[in-house]
């Protein structure tokens, strides 16, 4: 990319490198100048991706004065105060100040571009008028900003997560024409969508079925299935015979090890390798409860760092020939974008949370291509 223009970035409420990862897919020269991150186990995985990159600290206790310069800030900022899970308390919740020092130091610094990310439900909290204030506030600024809706299986991977893109540049500059952004990604998964096996069960104990995209990736919330959905999967060989079938011999059909998901590339994490981590958590002739689960009757952690097996001890949902479990770590770093072994290092407990919170890597790679010419 002789005579490209190098793109010096700064990243807010940064989380696992989300979108400095986008940035890299999308072929732009871009250098990383700083990034504000607090949560230590992101920290820790950011830091092993992009050594030597400064840590800020805090966004509240940032001196913007101190900033080096760059052309792009980029930014998830907090979402819980806009979404439903944490109550739609917007503003009166501090998580949503946390916007006011984005604008901060947008004011103060003038990048030439900014990207900023949040959950669906910032549109219509407090009847719109939250949305229309953070308009304002970045248009004040001297910011043209654009807008939309971004679903991560429109871009590439099988994953139902609707968030909101703002991208704004300074005015008196040419206006590039980021959105709408259209046939991106495979068409199958534009017209896919979760589907739920079970009915009126909390989010934490839903089972969905692997022929259509996998729900939201989530970072909090509690039961079984709560951070990544339960899926029911065909069950499949065992690691024994399995290692013997792959001694130069090809599946049979019904011997093929099946995936955990269906999409662009139809990757997934085997079940058999589910199995030895022990996320396979209920086999052929298990009936399992997917209500609140029963200190009494659950099974307990099958070793060290793994998921928690299901509750076996009531009659509300029979396996035939099918296994139901969560989705692996590895898994969800696909279903975000990210290359495989990019979180490990860290507990899958927290391996989760911040897979949850992170960016989907494809979409911020399509709003770059447009947005840095």
């Amino acid at each position: 990319m002789t005579g490209a223009t190098m793109t010096k970035v700064f990243s807010m409420f940064t989380g696992i490198g989300g979108f400095e990862m986008g940035l890299l897919m999308s072929k732009k020269e871009v250098q990383f100048v700083g990034y504000s991150e607090i949560d230590k186990y992101a920290i820790e995985v950011f830091e092993k991706q992009f050594k030597g990159t400064k840590n800020y600290g805090n966004a509240t206790d940032i001196d913007e004065t101190k900033l080096p310069n760059f052309d792009l800030l980029v930014g998830g900022f907090p979402c819980q105060a806009f979404s439903v899970a944490g109550k739609l308390r917007g503003f009166d919740d501090t998580r949503g100040t946390l916007f006011f020092d984005v604008a901060r130091i947008l004011k103060h610094k003038k990048p030439k571009h900014f990207i900023l990310e949040n959950v669906r439900g910032l549109l219509s909290h407090d009847s719109g008028r939250t949305f229309q204030t953070i308009l304002k506030v970045l248009t004040d600024i001297g910011y043209m900003v654009q807008w939309e809706v971004c679903n991560s299986k429109n871009y590439g991977v099988p994953q139902n997560r609707e968030r909101v893109y703002i991208v704004g540049h300074l005015r008196g500059r040419s206006r590039p024409e980021v959105f709408p952004i259209t046939k991106v990604g495979s068409e199958d998964n534009k017209s896919n969508k979760p589907k739920e096996l079970t009915k009126n069960m909390s989010m934490g104990y839903r089972v969905y079925d692997t022929s259509g995209v996998s729900a939201t990736l989530r970072a909090l919330g509690g039961g079984v299935g709560a951070k990544t959905g339960l899926y029911k999967v065909q069950a499949c060989l065992t690691p024994d015979r399995l290692k013997k079938r792959q001694n130069g011999r090809r599946f049979k059909d019904n011997e093929e090890p099946m995936f955990t998901l269906t999409g662009q590339d139809k990757h997934g994490v085997m079940i058999t390798e589910a199995t030895q981590k022990g996320y396979a958590v209920a086999n052929e002739g298990d009936s399992i409860n997917l209500s609140v689960p029963n200190s009494k009757t659950r099974r307990g952690r099958v070793g060290k760092k793994v998921a928690q097996t299901l509750d076996t001890g009531m009659h509300q949902y029979t396996l035939k020939s099918s296994q139901i479990r969560r989705l692996t770590p590895t898994e969800c770093e696909r279903l975000q974008g990210f290359p495989d072994g990019w979180t490990e290092g860290i507990s899958d407990t927290q391996r989760y949370k911040c897979l949850g919170n992170a960016v989907t890597t494809n979409v911020v790679c399509e709003i770059a291509k447009r947005l840095l010419k």
